[in-house]
């Protein structure tokens, strides 16, 4: 995984970003990420790419037990630890792929915005998988993989500089992407959705929400902000790690339960 929020000039223009300054309520996803939470009281909560921490924070605020969240940009974690600092929040200098996900540790697991960053998607949903506890959660919010498949993850526009129509091209050929955001050049890993459903659903996860984002009626007053009505920028997914269910079989004189 790269680290583009390492650079100075890149994390000096993410500090400038609406979100960046005034954390979840700028986010324009937040209104249909935040119902897909469970209930945090007395749960413990891993976020994966923390970023300045606002996930976290709001896992101590619902009243969370232990919230740890990584992330693999050293000024990332400093900027969480004075924003979004909590008594029961540690933040951990930590790359997605390098975590040691111990089994059965976690009630829920979070990550916004950062698994478009990884290559293999699947391999984090095995992690994801193991380290939630019999009936945890997953929710994430990734760019839609019509987003990533954009190219140069932008509008052809017009002769005038108006935003003309979304390119999509090697749709179903997963893998890097480069981009320029926020005067750097960036990677990001493109999946289909395909891969991403599936992915879940083969380790075992049971989907109960998936949603792409819309941007609330109160910010479409915002730039650019209607223009995000014609393609799908973000994907949000709730998954469900069940507990196996219980086979009854016929065994002898008598019924036999097992997994």
């Amino acid at each position: 995984m790269n680290n583009e929020y390492d650079n100075e000039n890149f994390f000096k223009e993410y500090a400038k970003m609406s979100r960046s300054r005034d954390g979840l309520s700028a986010a324009g996803e937040w209104h249909q990420l935040k119902p897909l939470f469970p209930p945090l009281q007395g749960k413990t909560v891993l976020d994966l790419g923390c970023g300045y921490g606002w996930h976290c924070k709001f896992a101590a605020e619902q009243g969370a037990v232990q919230v740890l969240g990584i992330d693999l940009s050293r000024k990332m974690i400093d900027e969480a630890k004075i924003r979004n600092a909590a008594k029961v929040i540690e933040y951990r200098v930590c790359g997605i792929e390098e975590y040691e996900y111990p089994k059965s540790r976690w009630d829920c697991v979070v990550s916004n915005l950062a698994l478009h960053y990884i290559e293999n998607i699947e391999k984090i949903f095995q992690n994801v998988y193991q380290t939630l506890k019999p009936e945890g959660i997953f929710i994430f919010n990734i760019e839609h993989p019509v987003f990533t498949a954009g190219v140069g993850q932008d509008w052809i526009y017009t002769k005038t500089g108006i935003p003309q129509y979304w390119p999509i091209d090697n749709y179903f050929i997963p893998g890097k992407r480069s981009t320029h955001f926020l005067g750097c050049d960036v990677v990001k890993q493109h999946h289909t959705l395909t891969q991403i459903l599936m992915g879940l659903l083969n380790q075992g996860f049971e989907l109960k929400a998936v949603k792409e984002a819309e941007p609330p009626k109160e910010m479409m007053n915002l730039p650019g902000m209607k223009d995000e009505l014609r393609r799908p920028m973000m994907l949000l997914v709730k998954a469900h790690k069940s507990i196996p269910p219980v086979k009854r079989v016929a065994c002898g004189t008598g019924i036999t339960l097992c997994c």
